[in-house]
């Protein structure tokens, strides 16, 4: 990949591992199962109890499946410059890269185990994805275009911790451009770390492993 084809550094850049449109069916399809159950509750509990008390049972079955759909489908992560911004229900929070006070590798483990960054910037955290692997050995990486902004952003930084993960991003680009198989990759080779600990809860990469993993 050359410079020449690259967007804009100012440019949107998704960095959702799944695309939110991918849950859009399925959303729609939850939204109209709990607007269809909401009148069958709110009919039966106004005849019994009222009116009021009817659309008050609607309400309680429908809002919160509806109300949960909206927000999972406004919910967007992207990368503009440096800084990480992230949509949720009711605002947007951006978070500038550079400027973060932690950086961390999360990994959790599982039959369909995540790893992900963790950027911390004062009271403001913001995590990141970066791929997931099932135990069948396939899985899911953020696409090369978002981890070399990641990385061009965090090698901004003067956290060595921050260095050492956009190192670990830029050997991960090398591995996918050459088609390297799962065990060459080193965002895998993350992951295959924290599963042989046997762990349930998140495992946060020590400096220690990371570097290994170069």
């Amino acid at each position: 990949m050359t410079d020449a084809h690259l967007p804009d550094a100012d440019q949107r850049i998704g960095l959702d591992l799944v695309a939110p449109e991918a849950f859009a069916p399925v959303l729609r399809r939850l939204a109209f199962v709990a607007i269809g159950l909401a009148l069958v509750v709110g009919l039966i509990t106004g005849i019994l109890f009222g009116p009021i008390a009817g659309l008050v049972a609607a309400l309680v079955v429908a809002v919160p499946a509806v109300g949960y759909a909206g927000a999972v489908r406004r919910r967007r992560l992207w990368l503009r410059g440096s800084a990480v911004q992230a949509r949720t229900l009711l605002r947007t929070r951006t978070l500038e890269v550079p400027a973060v006070t932690g950086v961390e590798l999360l990994v959790y483990p599982g039959r369909l185990s995540r790893l992900a960054l963790r950027l911390t910037a004062g009271p403001d955290r913001q995590v990141v994805p970066l791929a997931m692997y099932t135990d069948a050995g396939s899985g899911r990486e953020l696409h090369l275009l978002g981890l070399r902004r990641l990385a061009d952003a965090l090698a901004g930084s003067e956290l060595p911790a921050a260095l050492a993960v956009a190192d670990l991003l830029v050997r991960q680009l090398r591995a996918e451009a050459r088609d390297a198989a799962l065990p060459e990759r080193p965002l895998y080779r993350a992951v295959g770390l924290a599963r042989s600990k046997d762990y349930v809860a998140p495992i946060v990469l020590t400096d220690q492993e990371i570097a290994t993993l170069l």
